[in-house]
């Protein structure tokens, strides 16, 4: 058996990336129907068009079978768990079963937990309350992330445990050996790490280290991992008992279904030791004055009334996607980011973002700058005159962006199951002609927000949401943060 200590010694052998440039893709169909893949929007110049959702990395919409799996559910929207009624008793299997199909969906080994939750950044709240403590110390357990972390993989581990953050390298090869070398250094102190988080793939470009190689250096080093799936989970095959990966979270809103629920998967022990997530009704056994005896399992952790709606809306999207063939989904995307990247680059002025010159198979995700314009300004230009959506800011990665010289922010677009290769070129297009020829709107700066100036695009009818526009630019966070 190699020890850990020899697999530092070992050369990692990364493939290259992919170089190809594809040639245009407005041919290229989406793979699933989603809801509002038709919706129209209007512009500055009084057109409308349809909207080209390249923000999918954010919140991805809901596929089509997703909602109506949710319009057939609620009718039978009744209390779950508690109630005796014929439609509790429904509500209470669709919830169950909900959770045996999001288990499967990221191959859940037998005795593994399926928590629901709020959204990944729940999830991983609740794990970190749950990492045990140094059994000779008494210590908070030690967990080991890496800079190029979501918020969400980073913050409840600083506040919750005794956590170090390491500073990734240029390269996938060289950022696997820090991390080989920092287990092992640990190890031989007698300070091991308990656990390992890290990012499935990254939110700002999409790459990601060898998953495989991670869990091998953390159990080499007597550490798990937790995998942040928020953006590889709904976009490449995933299983726990495959990869040796310890526990993964993720969020129903980037999962193709509606905002709400989230899920965290993966080994019982921790968690059913762990603090319970809520206190109150549902997550006890036995309460009296002076004591409390505390449920172990899902139980444990899902005080309250659980999401049942949402729970069925994320194990919808989860079957619909399970139907697909993985090398079509594989195809689709990786053909659009190909040519997202190759036609960003061929622009002057434009920049793309990287997190590792060598990282293989990055998902969806393109972050670039143009040279001369502030991120907030080219996507409030793709919005108001090209009807494009895009992010932009530091995306809840701040210490990447820094990291990468990139402390003003910059612009991603990420593309989804529902992204037709139309959608891309129109991107390009709109890059493209704001190089050549700028902005034909004014816009300002409000409250740290580029917005249209004297913005004539009317708000939806009917919905109660008079000054939409002046009200979300007033209230969106001014670095771009990407919720999870």
């Amino acid at each position: 058996m190699t020890t850990l200590t020899e697999q530092t010694a070992v050369q990692i052998d990364v493939p290259a990336s992919p170089t190809y440039a594809p040639a245009r893709v407005d041919d290229v169909a989406p793979v699933l129907p989603v809801v509002g893949g038709s919706t129209l929007v209007p512009l500055v110049d009084g057109r409308e068009v349809p909207y080209a959702n390249l923000d999918v990395a954010a919140s991805a919409p809901a596929l089509e079978a997703v909602a109506e799996r949710v319009r057939r559910v609620l009718p039978l929207y009744a209390s779950v768990h508690r109630g005796a009624g014929y439609l509790s008793q429904v509500s209470t299997a669709l919830y169950e079963q909900a959770r045996r199909t999001i288990g499967a969906f990221v191959g859940a080994r037998e005795d593994d937990v399926v928590i629901v939750t709020r959204n990944t950044t729940d999830s991983l709240n609740l794990l970190a309350g749950c990492v045990p403590a140094d059994p000779v110390t008494g210590r908070p357990g030690r967990v080991l992330v890496l800079d190029v972390e979501h918020h969400a993989n980073l913050l409840p581990w600083q506040r919750g445990a005794d956590a170090t953050v390491l500073t990734g390298g240029s390269t996938v090869a060289a950022t696997l050996a820090e991390l080989h070398a920092e287990l092992a250094d640990a190890a031989t102190a007698g300070a091991p790490y308990a656990l390992v988080a890290v990012t499935g793939a990254s939110n700002v470009t999409g790459e990601a280290l060898p998953v495989e190689a991670v869990v091998a250096a953390a159990h080499a080093a007597g550490a798990r991992v937790a995998l942040d799936g928020a953006q590889l989970v709904p976009h490449r095959r995933f299983s726990l008992a495959e990869s040796g990966v310890d526990y993964v979270a993720f969020s129903g809103h980037k999962t193709y279904a509606p905002f709400g629920a989230g899920t965290l998967v993966g080994r019982r022990d921790w968690l059913d030791l762990g603090t319970p997530y809520l206190a109150g009704g549902g997550a006890v056994r036995r309460v009296r004055v002076a004591e409390t005896t505390w449920h172990d399992g899902p139980a444990r952790h899902e005080a309250g009334s659980p999401n049942v709606v949402g729970a069925v809306a994320l194990a919808a999207a989860a079957e619909a996607l399970s139907a697909v063939d993985p090398a079509v989904l594989h195809l689709h995307e990786s053909t659009l980011r190909a040519r997202l990247v190759a036609g960003l680059e061929d622009i002057e002025r434009v920049r793309v973002v990287r997190a590792w010159d060598d990282a293989v198979d990055p998902v969806g995700v393109v972050t670039f700058t143009v040279a001369g314009y502030d991120p907030g300004l080219v996507a409030a230009y793709l919005s108001a005159e090209h009807g494009i959506g895009v992010r932009d800011g530091r995306f809840c990665a701040h210490p990447l962006l820094g990291r990468l010289g990139f402390d003003a922010g910059a612009v991603r677009a990420s593309v989804g199951v529902g992204t037709p290769g139309s959608d891309v070129e129109r991107l390009l297009s709109a890059v493209r002609a704001l190089v050549e020829d700028g902005p034909q709107a004014a816009y300002d700066v409000v409250d740290g927000l580029w917005v249209v100036v004297g913005d004539p695009r009317p708000v939806p009818a009917g919905l109660g949401l008079n000054g939409l526009l002046a009200t979300a630019a007033s209230t969106t966070d001014a670095f771009g943060c990407t919720t999870y």
